[in-house]
Parts: C-alpha cells; structure tokens; sequence
C-alpha cells in the first residue's frame, strides 16, 4: 500500500529540436536513417511476455521509395487476437492493483527514453515508415508522444485528487477504478503520437489493453512498444497485434470482456463499430466506452481584412505539411473577392517553390502518400477535378508512382461552393478554394457551416475583431478546434486539446483531462462512524 500522497505537477512541453545545419540531432538522425535502412527489421506481435511470429509476413516499404525493404511483419488472425484479448485479462488484475506511482513511474520513464537515446529512432522509424520530413517526425513522434506520456501522468493525478466532501460523523471517499475488462485501441497511420496515446491512456488508468495499428504504421509502433518494454511495462498490459479489421472485430465486439474501444481512424469504420457494439449489447459485462476522433473537412475562412501574406502562409503550411494527411489538415478554403487574386498568386508562388521527394533529403518539403490506394484515391479526385468545368486546377496536378507514392501539392479553385472537393474528405495534399463576394460574409459562414458532415478544425483569418467574433459565434459547432489568424493544424498536448464533433467524433479531447475520465469507472464509498441502532426518526414522535 501506499504510505503518501504523491504529485505530478503540469510539465512543459517538450522542445522541438530544429535540426539545423550543423546540429547534433541532425547527425544523429542522419545516421539512424542510414541505420534503419542497412538492416531489415523481423518485427513480431507482442502478446503478453511473448514475441509473436507466423508464417504470413508482409514487406514494410517506405512510401517514398517503393522498392526498398525496412523489414517483414508477422502478421496475425483470429487466434492472435483472442491470445491478445486472454493475455491482458491475465495481467488485468495485477495491473490494476499496481500502485499509481508505480504505473506513472514506468510511463514517465518511457518518456524519458524517447526524450533521449530513443528520439532519433521515434523519429527514424517514422520518417521511411511513414513518409514524414524530418521536421514533421519531431513534432509528432518525438515531442507529442512524450507530451501524451507526461501530461496524463499528471491529469490522472489531478483526477484522483477530486474528492467528495464529507458529512459530521462519516467519511467519504471516491476512487477511481480501470473498466472491468479489456480496452481495444485502434490506431491510424498518419501521427505516431496517437499510434502511442491511444493504448497508454487507457493502460495509464490501470486498464489492460489490445493494441492494433494501421499496418503502414507498424514500423514506428513497434519501436514505440520495445520503448515502453524496456520502462518496464509488465507483461500483457499492453497487446500488440497486427491483423485486419473484420477480424480483430469479429473476436472483440463478441467478446463478453469487451469494455471500450479508443479509435482512431474513417468516420464509416466509427460507425461501424458503434452499430456492431449496439447490437451485441446484450452479450457485454458492462456498457462498452466508445470513443473516436474520425474524419475532417476542415475549413479556412479568410475575411476582407486579411492580409494576403498571412492567409497565403496558413494555406500552405495548413494544407501541404505532411502532404495533407492530417485529420485537421486544411482542405477548404473561402477567399474573399478583394484579395483573392493575390493569394492565388502566393499560393501559386508557394507551391511551385516545394521541394518533393524522399525524407532523407532533409531540403524536401513534401514526401510521399502513405500508400498506393490513397495514391488513386487522391489521383482520382485531381483527375475528376480536371474535368469538371466549374473548376481550375491552379497549380500542381501531377502524380507518379513509379519511383514512390508522390503526388504534386494542388491547388483546385472552384465556382462551385458544393462541389465534391470542397465537400468530401480527400486526406492528401489538395487544396479547394471557392472566391466569395467580399461583402457577404454572413453568406460565406453560412456556407462554412453547412457544406460539411464533419467538425474537427477551422480558422479565421481576420484583422476586423467584430468579424473574427461573429465567426466564433456562427461557426460555434462548425470546429472542435477553432483557430484565430492561424493554420488549423498543429494542436499541442495540454495547449489545444485536440477532437471534434458532428462526424468527427466524440470530441474526448485527446490531450486533456477529459479523455482520461473516459477510462475510469469511479466508484463512492461512504463509512459512517457510529451507525445508527433504531429506525425510528425524530419527526415520528408527537411529543
């Protein structure tokens, strides 16, 4: 038992390194890189204290160059995952009877390893695996996966402060226990930091977990699991496996333990989920959590009073950093007629002035598509874009995958403002904007608000303060994240809490308090000191 009351106080975010020329990180990363890709990697499931291998192994090849081999996955099936679903119900109670110091020591510890020795590899894995610029690693693979790490530490600590009052001659208390069962996590490709976050949130809380990312992200996953291995997580606490969706929901949506699922990914696999949970209802211990953070259409609305310059740089930056595949990525934007012409001609500028190409060469802006599906997808939608005579592709247009998954940041103006790609969400490096009369601004925010299914991020670009309020007010449910003069991407851990509503999701913040309390179940306990010995009350008596 614990003798003491243990604090966490509120961390400072990590520092992004700048990898500059000369700096000792980008040496360092360099030579991590060429590390990485001298060997091939045989990356095993990781099912309680065992390395896992099968006969099915799959290639992992960096998206920017097709032909190269990092190494082979063992993928799984059915059996695996209900070995995974066996081992963390075996660790279940062991772990959450774990002290809290003990379970916060062993995830600071994790972010520590990152922080240092590991950082290079985080970063390393994530950049061939997933076709990040060295930049764009630091920031997620680094920086936000130490965040996630060290702030929950410190928001479960806030939460286990949170006390009842208590009443002359009793005593209470709240405590406030994992879910009785196990928690999937299903985690995309695009940020390695949410790959991290979504299973140890949960297992933080004292759940036990089974853990399966996108395969385009098992490079970083992997190493993100050794990482916590080595800071001592128990086995069985956390479930690595690789196997395809159907049948990892095949075997947890069925299963009478099943007690949340933490996701990451497509608005239809949500749904999906929700409606598989719903029917099985009957079949669960206890009510099921379910919380995702799904698609986007996220928007830039841009007032007369912009200045070009400033909406030019959040367009390029908000749209193309990480070729556009970040749910909050910019992929609408509503240019007012007055400066209209100018920030074409910036964003014309801008994106004629990318470099594209592998991650290696760090003077590469844009990499690669993660895969060749999303390849044609998104080729599909410049394509159709091409033909439609309401819209003008102004810049880029091009893809080839011959060498790598490339395809040429876009830029598409149309005069249609409910036109497919200002409506659908394309996740890649395509930017739609429709030209607004400058006056009619209530009309542009109407469109704003209604063209779109989704409300994950969006911003303002105004000098004019009265105008700026107005579109806080309109645009209200229109963004989980809502930005001032800024792009709508780049939310820090304990900074923008990150999560939207409508079809993107249950809004449970990431990064705050509140996504934390979606894996207590709290439990009130009363003692009194001096129990009552006879039923009768006071107001009984007459005299």
């Amino acid at each position: 038992m614990s003798i003491g009351t243990f604090s966490y106080p509120l961390p400072a975010n990590e520092p992004v390194l700048n990898y500059g020329p000369g700096s000792a990180e980008k040496k360092r990363l360099k030579e991590v890189l060429a590390e990485l890709k001298n060997e091939q990697a045989d990356i095993p499931m990781y099912i309680g204290g065992r390395e896992v291998r099968t006969e099915k192994k799959v290639a992992i090849h960096p998206p920017h160059e097709n032909k190269h081999v990092l190494g082979h996955f063992h993928a799984g099936d059915a059996t695996h995952v209900q070995q995974a679903i066996d081992a963390a119900l075996g660790a279940r109670e062991s772990w959450a009877a774990m002290s809290w110091e003990s379970r916060a020591g062993i995830f600071l510890k994790a972010a520590d390893l990152i922080a240092g020795k590991y950082r290079p590899y985080m970063n390393g894995t994530t950049m061939l695996g997933q076709s990040k610029n060295a930049y764009q690693a630091e920031i997620d693979a680094a920086c936000e996966l130490i965040d996630f790490l060290r702030f929950n530490v410190h928001f479960l600590g806030e939460i286990y402060k949170q006390q009842p009052v208590s009443g002359p001659g009793m005593h209470n208390r709240m405590e406030y226990r994992p879910l009785e069962g196990f928690v999937l996590a299903v985690t995309p490709f695009n940020f390695t930091a949410i790959g991290g976050n979504l299973p140890t949130s949960a297992a933080l809380c004292g759940n036990v977990v089974v853990w399966k990312p996108a395969n385009t992200q098992v490079y970083s996953a992997q190493m993100f699991m050794r990482i916590l291995r080595e800071a001592g997580l128990p086995d069985g606490v956390i479930n690595l496996v690789y196997v395809d969706g159907p049948t990892l929901g095949e075997v947890c949506f069925n299963h009478r333990d099943f007690a949340g699922v933490h996701f990451t990914g497509s608005t239809g696999v949500f749904n999906k989920m929700w409606e598989t949970i719903g029917k099985n209802m009957s079949s669960y211990r206890t009510y099921p959590r379910i919380v995702g953070e799904t698609g986007g259409k996220d928007f830039v609305l841009v007032h007369k009073s912009a200045n070009a310059d400033v909406v030019a740089t959040a367009l390029l930056r908000g749209a193309f950093e990480f070729q556009g595949q970040k749910c909050s990525a910019a992929s609408r934007a509503y240019i007012p007629s007055n400066i209209a012409e100018d920030v074409k001609a910036k964003l014309v500028e801008g994106v004629k002035s990318f470099k594209v190409g592998t991650v290696e060469d760090f003077t590469n802006f844009v990499n690669a598509v993660i895969d060749e599906k999303s390849f044609d997808k998104i080729r599909q939608y410049i394509d159709d874009a091409a033909k439609d005579p309401n819209a003008t592709i102004l810049v880029g247009g091009d893809a080839d995958k011959s060498k790598g998954y490339f395809i040429q940041p876009t830029v598409i103006e149309t005069k249609n403002p409910q036109s497919v790609t200002m409506c659908e969400e394309i996740f890649g490096p395509v930017l739609t904007i429709y030209v607004y009369d400058e006056n009619e601004f209530e009309q542009a925010l109407e469109l704003v608000d209604t063209t779109s299914p989704y409300a994950l991020t969006g911003s303002i670009i105004s000098t004019d303060r009265a105008a700026i309020e107005r579109a806080t007010v309109k645009l209200k449910q229109a963004a989980g994240n809502f930005y001032i003069n800024d792009k709508p991407t780049g939310a820090v851990v304990g900074q923008q809490p990150f999560g939207g509503a409508r079809a993107s999701g249950t809004n449970d913040k990431a990064g705050s308090i509140l996504n934390l309390y979606r894996w207590l179940s709290a439990r009130t306990i009363k003692e009194t000191f001096q129990p009552p010995v006879d039923y009768r009350y006071a107001f009984l008596q007459e005299q």
